[in-house]
């Protein structure tokens, strides 16, 4: 009952305060909107609570402290179709380098496919495509400083182009997580209360340029001037989506064939309003160092009633949301030991975004 209470207070405390936040909408204010699309079916199908608990090469994405858990050598390839033939590829590979830390590398490319070049004069097409892509580069370092706490950063250089203009940016992800013996079944800080907060992308501004934005004016000849001056549009530098996560995790079951796993992340993003999202795992273990993952999880929630909350009393301990921008996320995933320290990994994660209809996420990890 005890632990029970605690819990409830501090999940209390991490809703109340992002809950009281106003909440400012700054929709379409930034660019390289690509770098808040999931990275990771784990993640993503726990629907995005993943800031404590990541520890492969998913955590270039959602916290690059998790880096740190790499043993040896680790890749991870994902495949998500997105909205509108829109295609999402991710791979990374990570090094673990004794008494230095880990070092990874990653690309996280964004296709957009080929369109038809349409003009006034020709609006059913001209016979020409263009293609439109964005990616990002990054190199990640992480590092275990004590048995407790871990912390990575990851600089990147992102891309974007349409046809033939493009942008340019240089951001930096920073992350720290904490391991703790509260909450634990086992009195080990391997199965407590988790606690991680990242930083992501924060960096320089993008500013496209190229010919497409080249514009000749036609100035009148009245006075001798010349018609068709070269000119160019000129545009604004736009600042990328910079997100602070913060999240703590739980494992309320834990034994030597079975794990529960519950996590809550709030989120501060500079171009919406505050959000939670909301996870849980199970984990079956199988003799031989196999498991079996089934995950579900609540994302982007802004909206959470705490009317019916009474920590005196223990009754009517319940918390209620609303307004979840995406709806329920879920998926599983094997992981397979294959001996002489290989081990695989296959994830897939599922998720609604309403009129844009459903997306699925595909991971295969590699662990060497």
């Amino acid at each position: 009952m005890i632990m029970k209470r605690a819990i409830s207070h501090l999940c209390f405390t991490l809703l109340l305060a992002i809950n009281m936040v106003f909440p400012v909408n700054r929709n379409g204010t930034t660019a390289a909107n690509f770098l808040e699309i999931d990275l990771g079916s784990a993640g993503s199908s726990m629907g995005g609570a993943y800031v404590s608990l990541a520890s492969d090469m998913s955590a270039v994405y959602w916290n690059p402290a998790g880096l740190s858990a790499i043993r040896n050598r680790e890749t991870l390839f994902l495949y998500q179709p997105w909205i509108v033939g829109i295609n999402n590829v991710f791979a990374g590979v990570g090094f673990e380098l004794p008494r230095i830390g880990t070092l990874a590398f990653s690309i996280n490319y964004l296709d957009y496919g080929d369109e038809e070049v349409t003009t006034v004069d020709q609006p059913d097409g001209t016979g020409e495509l263009y293609t439109a892509n964005e990616y990002a580069l990054g190199i990640s370092y992480a590092r275990r400083i004590v048995n407790w706490f871990s912390f990575g950063v990851t600089a990147k250089y992102i891309s974007s182009s349409i046809w033939h203009t493009s942008a340019s940016a240089f951001a930096l992800d920073l992350g720290v997580i904490v391991d703790t013996e509260f909450f634990s079944v086992t009195g080990d800080r391997h199965n407590g209360l988790k606690i991680g907060m990242s930083i992501s992308n924060y960096g320089t501004r993008m500013k496209y340029d190229g010919m497409d934005l080249l514009n000749p004016i036609d100035i009148t000849d009245d006075y001798g001037n010349f018609a068709n001056v070269p000119g160019q549009f000129k545009t604004d530098g736009w600042e990328l989506p910079l997100l602070f996560r913060i999240g703590v995790s739980i494992q309320p079951l834990y034994s030597s064939s079975q794990v529960l796993t519950l996590s809550i992340d709030a989120l501060h993003p500079n171009n919406n309003s505050e959000s939670i999202n909301l996870g849980g795992q199970y984990e079956y273990r199988i003799p031989g160092g196999t498991s079996l993952f089934l995950r579900i999880g609540l994302k982007g929630t802004n909206k959470i009633n705490f009317e019916e909350l009474n920590f005196d009393s223990g009754e009517n301990e319940t918390i209620t949301v609303e307004n979840a921008q995406y709806g329920l996320t879920y998926g599983g995933g094997l992981k397979i030991n294959l001996g002489r320290n290989q081990t695989v990994k296959i994830d897939y994660g599922f998720k609604t975004m309403g009129m844009l209809g459903n997306m699925h996420q595909y991971t295969l990890g590699y662990i060497f």
